[in-house]
């Protein structure tokens, strides 16, 4: 009786992915994410698979039990992989089989289905690349980059100035994260001016849906306040034996 309890209360995720805007080569720490937030019970891709550019999935597909949805393009030029998904989104959505959904994609064009989700009281988690447009980044609760997720590949560094040339204001700003973190410890500050690491998160995701530690070269949020020592403070309490760290803004 109690496990069956567990799997039941256990959260559930539906695992929609777009064919053309997703790398077969990332599926499997794709799924990793995705699981972090429950079981991924719903699995599929949509795509057109008479097409060249899809023969890469096969493999893949067979290996991660992903469920491939045919969607012929009717008519050139327009993408016919978005409608398919945004009405199987609707279907489980209203036929209450999970708890949350994971898209990936980088198309502007789901930013309506993950708003509606949100609506409804759903869990979104958006992957996509850093060219995703801020709108369907805003509409996760958390997004992801997959630059973070591919192999070999470099993470992002805070930009610094340099003697021959100054970087631009909005470059400085996009790789920045410290305006962030003070607002989100801002946010969760308790009285004594001290913030728990797991409160700031929440209130991170809250402020900056595509914020991720692994952005900026660190595993964990706790390494991106430690990295800026002369701005944060950091402060570990064992309690019942774990150990909770907290931060505040250096006077």
């Amino acid at each position: 009786m109690t496990k069956r309890y567990q799997e039941k209360t256990e959260s559930k995720i539906a695992l929609l992915i777009d064919g053309d805007n997703a790398q077969p080569k990332l599926i499997g720490k794709i799924l990793t994410e995705a699981s972090k937030y429950g079981s991924v019970t719903i699995r599929r891709i949509f795509g057109d698979w008479t097409t060249a550019n899809m023969k890469g999935w096969k493999d893949t597909l067979n290996n991660n039990a992903i469920q491939p949805i045919q969607q012929f393009r009717y008519t050139i030029g327009k993408n016919a992989t978005d409608s398919a998904m945004i009405i199987d989104a609707m279907d489980i959505l209203h036929s209450d089989q999970v708890d949350g959904f994971c898209l990936v994609s980088s198309d502007s064009d789901y930013t309506r289905l993950a708003t509606r989700i949100r609506e409804m009281g759903y869990f979104v988690l958006g992957i996509g690349k850093q060219t995703t447009p801020k709108a369907f980044v805003n509409a996760c609760n958390v997004f992801i980059y997959t630059e973070i997720l591919a192999p070999k590949e470099k993470p992002l560094t805070v930009k610094k100035p340099t003697r021959k040339a100054e970087p631009k204001d909005e470059e400085t700003k996009k790789f920045d994260p410290v305006p962030l973190l003070k607002a989100a410890i801002e946010m969760a500050m308790q009285e004594d001016g001290w913030a728990n690491l797991a409160t700031m998160g929440f209130y991170l995701h809250q402020l900056d849906p595509g914020f991720d530690p692994r952005n900026y070269g660190f595993k964990q949020l706790s390494q991106i306040l430690k990295h800026y020592s002369k701005i944060f403070d950091l402060r570990f309490i064992d309690e019942k034996g774990l150990s909770v760290v907290f931060s505040r803004i250096k006077d």
